[in-house]
């Protein structure tokens, strides 16, 4: 499928086009997200498997918290695994699946809105052994005063010597790479059916500025029509050196990266230690 010129601004950029619709965080997207997840993340079993070097360390009485629960397949595997966990989300889309996806699974699970900054105000403080933030999700705080604020909660909710597991794009490709539009070139199935994912991204000329991404998903039915889900998304990139200021900022140490230039997405985990 390629890009036609009236698929193109003046500039030569993509614009948004008939299908994006402009929503919040994620609440647009929370029904067909299974679509943009990759398939051994499918399960909450897969889920907890992608985090295995960290969650086979854990002890058995080991209190979680996934702060960026999506539609809480690692939540739930976390607690299938017996630990006690708590999810929150800032879509109430995706929180709602959580919930769902919990009571079929047969787990105790609380599960609730909650923003990054907010943290802080749950009277959780310094009551979780390990705190997940994965799934590219921190991109979405709104600068680096809105990203150290979200660190800065995350680290206040962990107790001494917790872990912050972390997971993001690497930015420094994306922006290389530049505006442009990016189809699937294959569609995703899942289970008896079958969807196009396309994503338009537009990459402000400053690290700093807001940019957007525009995802659609577009599921086919068997007598040929199509249903499609989309959303645009904002997102503030970061430089990996960005990120480890800001933990080492909010009183946390980094323990481990696997970034790397030519890798796409990157894990880092970052410990907490109270000051003596």
């Amino acid at each position: 499928m390629g890009i036609s010129a009236e698929t193109l601004s003046p500039a030569g950029l993509p614009r948004v086009l008939p299908w994006v619709t402009v929503v919040g965080s994620y609440d647009g997207l929370a029904g067909v997200y299974e679509w943009l997840v990759p398939e051994p993340l499918l399960t909450p079993e897969g889920s907890v498997v992608a985090f295995a070097g960290v969650v086979d360390s854990l002890d058995d009485d080991a209190r979680v918290l996934d702060c960026a629960a999506g539609i809480g397949q690692l939540a739930v595997g976390l607690a299938l695994r017996g630990f006690e966990v708590v999810a929150c989300d800032a879509s109430p889309a995706m929180v709602e699946r959580t919930r769902v996806l919990a009571e079929r699974h047969g787990v105790d699970l609380s599960a609730m809105t909650c923003e990054w900054e907010d943290l802080a105000r749950q009277g959780w403080q310094e009551s979780f052994d390990v705190v997940f933030c994965v799934g590219n999700s921190l991109t979405h705080a709104a600068g680096k005063a809105h990203r150290c604020a979200a660190l800065q909660g995350m680290a206040s909710v962990l107790r001494e010597r917790g872990l912050l597991v972390l997971t993001s794009r690497n930015w420094e490709r994306v922006r290389e790479q530049g505006s442009g539009l990016q189809v699937a070139d294959r569609l995703v199935e899942r289970g008896d059916e079958r969807a196009l994912v396309i994503h338009a991204w537009t990459i402000a000329d400053s690290w700093v500025d807001r940019h957007f991404l525009d995802v659609a998903v577009a599921r086919l039915d068997s007598r040929g029509g199509v249903r499609t889900r989309s959303e645009r998304l904002s997102f503030w990139p970061f430089r990996h050196e960005e990120l480890d200021e800001e933990l080492r900022a909010v009183g946390l140490s980094p323990e481990s990266t696997t970034y790397g230039y030519e890798i796409e997405r990157y894990l880092v985990t970052a410990r907490r230690h109270i000051p003596i």
